[in-house]
């Protein structure tokens, strides 16, 4: 772990003891002030990078929200008037299969399983043919291989659709492990897949952090105890910052991003 290491200034004999002592406070002010401006300077020496999926590698929700739609206007849902985007992104984004299919039938999880199943496929159709990364993201791809750190996706979505994304986004090779919310005993929001990938990588929470674009996504990993940058790539920034993460930023190419990874990279913070 680097530690904090203050430089004061050296003055002439001649400066008064009094002022000698202002400066010092000065500068020991101005470098602890300039730690605590990189939320990911405690994490140094880091050790993993974990990712979630869907709006994170890439901007996928368009295509579940097309999905969806099409799928709930089919069973008459809300009277066969079309769902709006924020209904989507208040409702469903980011949610566990159970969630979604309790709100479409919530008396017959069975029937909505279902549902949610031919969602699925219908968006991995989709992807197939229309997914796209996220801006900047064979960029901080590069950053994370060049700095040889453990790496793992982590997401509630199918792992076949999981799969299909990463493989469409040319990272299959880039993942040391693809962690599924089903696979663990709680999805997203509980802290149990980012727990998990800690786990399975031989990461160590305190030197590790996570992309996610998702409210539930961020309650996990701060519920899991590992700072979260996350992604405004869909879903409105205040409710994003409601679920504290460390900052947002919107893609990355995000100055804000860089600038904190440059804060990993220094020998001395001061």
């Amino acid at each position: 772990m680097t530690t904090l290491s203050l430089r004061f200034p050296i003055f002439p004999n001649d400066v008064p003891r009094q002022l000698k002592q202002t400066l010092i406070a000065a500068s020991s002010h101005n470098c602890v002030q300039s730690q605590s401006m990189s939320s990911l300077s405690r994490l140094a020496p880091l050790e993993a990078v974990l990712f979630d999926v869907d709006g994170t590698l890439c901007d996928s929700d368009p295509l579940h929200y097309y999905a969806l739609r099409e799928m709930l206007q089919e069973i008459g849902f809300n009277g066969g008037t079309p769902i709006t985007e924020e209904y989507f992104v208040k409702t469903f984004s980011g949610k566990h299969s159970d969630d979604t299919a309790l709100v479409v039938f919530p008396t017959d999880l069975e029937r909505g399983l279902k549902f949610v199943e031919d969602k699925e496929a219908m968006f991995r159709r989709l992807a197939a043919q229309q997914l796209k990364p996220l801006n900047g993201l064979d960029k901080v791809r590069k950053w994370v291989e060049n700095h040889g750190l453990k790496r793992a996706a982590v997401t509630n979505a199918p792992r076949e659709n999981a799969e299909l994304m990463i493989s469409k986004l040319g990272l299959s090779d880039f993942f040391d492990v693809v962690i599924i919310g089903d696979e663990c005993e709680r999805a997203k929001p509980h802290p149990d897949p980012y727990l998990k990938a800690v786990e399975v990588l031989k990461a160590s929470k305190d030197h590790t952090f996570i992309f996610e674009d998702s409210v539930s996504g961020i309650k996990a990993g701060v519920a899991a105890g590992m700072p979260v940058i996350g992604l405004a790539t869909r879903n409105p920034e205040h409710l994003l910052m409601e679920a504290k993460p460390a900052f947002l930023i919107k893609d990355y190419e995000d100055p804000k991003l860089w600038t904190a990874l440059e804060e990993l990279d220094k020998d001395d913070s001061c």
